[in-house]
């Protein structure tokens, strides 16, 4: 039997008041402020009587890094922070064909501008099959005419030159 594997963009929730299995904690107010290591009693006693949660932060230091907040805030800021991690670094990928029409160019270069002004980066590829291979030259041509027309619609820079793979040319691309 086969069970579902589970959506990737869960992450692991966060021990909460009684799951938390440390006797001791250090504990940290709702302010952020250190308040100190605090046996697990006292500090589920001081989260009660503030009417929120003890959440334990971290489990890999002794004792344990608790805080005390409410929990559905402290959900949401860690999916807020997980977004804006992943939203850091990614390389996106244009591929051009041999033989592609100066109007699907354009549609590309309008798409690579939305991944430009995202802070993207942009991996343009041009793949070569067969006897196209032999035609090294027409194909820089292409990648050269792409980078034109996304130059005037957005100031671009080249990292580095346009490279030779097995398989075509990539060159990679980043907003000035």
């Amino acid at each position: 039997m086969r069970f579902p594997s589970p959506p990737q963009n869960l992450f692991k929730r966060p021990s909460l008041n009684n799951q938390i299995r440390a006797r001791e904690v250090r504990l940290i107010d709702e302010q952020g402020k250190q308040l100190g290591v605090f046996p697990l009693e006292v500090a589920l006693r001081m989260a009660r009587e503030r009417s929120l949660d003890l959440i334990q932060v971290t489990e890999k230091v002794r004792p344990p890094v608790c805080k005390i907040a409410d929990y559905g805030k402290y959900l949401y800021w860690l999916k807020k922070k997980a977004k804006k991690v992943k939203r850091v670094s990614e390389t996106k990928i244009i591929r051009l064909g041999f033989n592609i029409s100066p109007h699907d160019m354009e549609i590309r270069a309008k798409k690579a501008e939305e991944f430009l002004k995202k802070g993207d980066k942009i991996k343009v590829e041009i793949i070569l099959r067969g006897r196209e291979k032999r035609l090294k030259n027409f194909a820089k041509e292409k990648v050269g005419q792409f980078l034109q027309i996304l130059n005037a619609i957005i100031p671009i820079k080249t990292e580095g030159e346009l490279k030779k793979e097995p398989r075509g040319f990539k060159i990679l691309i980043t907003k000035k």
